[in-house]
């Protein structure tokens, strides 16, 4: 088995715990397939830099996962029927970090920051 990051982008008019519904989904077939799911982060609704399917920003989900070739195949098969994604990419990796992305530690700095500036204004 081989290491792979997969990241999905899902419609912006999916609400949270639909995306969340969507990730189980494929994080359900991943482990069906004998897969292993190492490693999952919701990066949240951002901005897409252009407009793809009528939808200018995007819920970002990514997971890293341990896979054989079939179970690649079908996860991809998967991705692409569903109708709620809109751009996905699944990529093999040397290895999945056990540590925040940093899109993650970028967000944690960002409100410790807004934090430090609430405190300090009181």
């Amino acid at each position: 088995m081989a290491f792979y990051e997969s990241i999905i982008v899902i419609r912006q008019d999916v609400s949270s715990s639909d995306v969340d519904k969507i990730a189980d989904d494929f994080i359900k077939i991943i482990k069906d397939h004998n897969g292993n799911v190492l490693k999952t982060e919701y990066w949240g609704l951002r901005t897409l830099a252009y407009e793809i399917k009528n939808n200018k920003k995007g819920h970002y989900y990514f997971m890293g996962i341990e896979a054989d070739n079939i179970l690649v195949k079908e996860l991809g098969r998967k991705i692409k029927l569903s109708e709620s994604v809109i751009r996905s990419s699944l990529v093999k990796a040397k290895e999945i970090s056990k540590e925040p992305s940093p899109i993650l530690r970028t967000k944690s700095l960002e409100l410790e920051e807004t934090v430090d500036v609430t405190i300090t204004q009181q």
